[in-house]
């Protein structure tokens, strides 16, 4: 399975596995001290981060899905965060998405930046957003997470796909949850024909 580095900013940069789910991972750093978000192991991980800064922490938004968090906590020996509602010392708030017994959920949004992280409340991959840049996971679209709303990212981070960076990403954001159960039939054309974004 072969990666590729996605989403590059001049205080992070992501990494998505080129797969059918396409997971991505992401590093963010600030003031010289970097979490990774979210992340899978990937060769060369460790000289892109040394390059980024010291690490800090992992971030695990999604409590269903572990991926490499433990494994790169405990290689870097930082902490690993699961499902986190603060990150004190961090310029990050969190954002509780999903509190559901089987399916725990945060965002990250770094407001000074305008970067808003998601793990899979959406995602750009075709099972998320059919022929549209950006949807709503399938299980969330009759109740999708509208606390998003308030927030304008200038950088749309997400766990399956490449992000959306530049002012459209509010724009896509807002089109997204407005259209998360009107839209079902337009995506489900989309997924069972195949049209739509690839990745």
């Amino acid at each position: 399975m072969t990666s590729r580095w996605v989403d590059e900013l001049d205080v992070g940069f992501g990494w998505l596995l080129e797969e059918r789910a396409t997971r991505t991972s992401h590093a963010l750093a600030d003031e010289g001290r970097v979490w990774l978000i979210d992340p899978l192991d990937v060769p060369g991980l460790d000289d892109r981060l040394r390059q980024l800064g010291e690490p800090a922490g992992v971030v695990q938004l999604l409590d269903r899905h572990g991926r490499d968090c433990t494994v790169l906590a405990a290689r870097l020996g930082v902490p690993h965060h699961v499902v986190p509602t603060s990150l004190p010392g961090t310029p990050f708030e969190l954002v509780q998405l999903v509190g559901r017994r089987i399916w725990r959920e945060a965002a990250l949004w770094w407001p000074q930046r305008r970067i808003l992280v998601c793990a899979d409340a959406v995602g750009t991959n075709r099972f998320f957003a059919g022929g549209d840049a950006l949807g709503v996971h399938p299980f969330l679209r009759a109740l999708p997470p509208r606390v998003l709303g308030r927030y304008e990212p200038l950088h749309l981070l997400v766990g399956h796909g490449e992000g959306l960076h530049g002012e459209g990403a509010a724009a896509a954001l807002q089109r997204a949850l407005a259209t998360a159960r009107t839209g079902v039939p337009r995506w489900l054309g989309a997924v069972v024909t195949g049209r739509g974004r690839a990745v």
